[in-house]
């Protein structure tokens, strides 16, 4: 069913579809949006195991007193 889907003529013509909509000056700014994004994202999806490892963290150094 989804046999060949990204085929580097597929990839092309999407690009220019992309360049079309948002001209070649707003690509740099989308590219950055979306990283932006990302790195948000994998901060946010790694907060709770910094969370955790705090909460050890006390927990233990209220146990030592």
């Amino acid at each position: 069913m989804f046999e060949g889907l990204m085929q580097p003529m597929h990839l092309i013509i999407i690009l220019v579809i992309v360049l079309i909509i948002f001209g070649p000056g707003k690509i740099p700014e989308v590219g950055n949006s979306i990283g932006k994004a990302i790195r948000g994202f994998k901060q946010a999806m790694n907060e709770p195991e910094k969370k955790s490892e705090d909460d050890a963290k006390k927990i233990n150094n209220q146990a030592k007193q």
